[in-house]
């Protein structure tokens, strides 16, 4: 219980981090930051082993965010695990930030790859992994992929390369939160369904409520038991998840929102 809550508090720390950059640009993408707040939430303050005073720590776990428009949620809980001071988080997308609206490694301190065009960061993902088991090295690469992503035909060649090397340094998310920037994927190109697609692919498979930390990170546990198979972590999510002026809508992909809206989400927050 006492894990649970915490990581509760962190996802919500993340959330609200999140409305407030986003605010202070006015635009930006909340609706798929929101989706994977629980998710950063496990990953940066339960489950990747790095130290912020050492970031290029070289066992360190390699994070990727390959849904790059995200980088929001990202830059959220790279300040709060103290990578850079919180008040960089309003700099977001202004002209020469370190916090571009896509993620950078160039410009942001704890980005482990830039990424923006999508599919291309889950393959550099991949990359990172082979690299791991050529070398025999203890840590793991995490990736989070979305799903309208997942109509990228190089999101499928990297998963054939994967399960045909059994890379198992590899542990992947689906934000599986059924909208892209057009519409719902279902009716744009249906992915379902998705769980079969990724085991043809040779990867482990699990299915999990991506708002539920508990799930995720008893989901990232069994996924490091795995042996010779890349693991698949597919998160049912609700996009804009925790701010009612843009939970479950299609146009929270990229949108305004006044310092006022990002107020009120927070207070209702909690």
């Amino acid at each position: 219980m006492e894990t649970k809550l915490f990581l509760e508090s962190k996802a919500k720390e993340i959330r609200k981090h999140t409305l407030e950059c986003i605010a202070s640009l006015g635009v930006g993408h909340v609706g798929g930051s929101l989706s994977i707040a629980d998710i950063l939430a496990v990953l940066y303050f339960d489950q990747l082993h790095i130290d912020p005073k050492n970031p290029n720590l070289p066992d360190r776990d390699r994070f990727v965010l390959s849904k790059g428009h995200g980088g929001p949620a990202v830059y959220a809980a790279l300040a709060l695990k103290g990578y850079f001071p919180m008040e960089l988080l309003s700099t977001l997308n202004i002209s020469n930030t370190d916090l571009p609206s896509h993620t950078d490694k160039n410009k942001t301190i704890g980005v482990d790859m830039t990424t923006g065009s999508l599919g291309q960061g889950f393959s550099a993902a991949i990359g990172m992994a082979t690299a791991a088991q050529l070398d025999h090295a203890p840590f793991h690469v995490y990736a989070i992929i979305g799903d309208g992503e997942s109509q990228e035909g190089q999101i499928w060649e990297a998963a054939m390369f994967a399960g045909n090397r059994k890379l198992d340094h590899i542990i992947a998310f689906t934000d599986y939160n059924k909208m892209q920037i057009d519409g719902e994927v279902g009716e744009i190109n249906d992915v379902r369904p998705l769980d079969k697609k990724w085991e043809a692919f040779n990867w482990h498979v699990q299915v999990i409520d991506g708002h539920d930390v508990i799930a995720i990170r008893n989901a990232i546990l069994e996924a490091k038991k795995v042996s010779g198979k890349p693991s698949m972590i597919i998160c049912n999510t609700i996009k804009g998840k925790g701010a009612d002026f843009c939970e479950g809508q299609v146009g929270s992909h990229n949108m305004p929102v006044t310092k006022e809206m990002s107020q009120k989400a927070i207070e209702r927050l909690g």
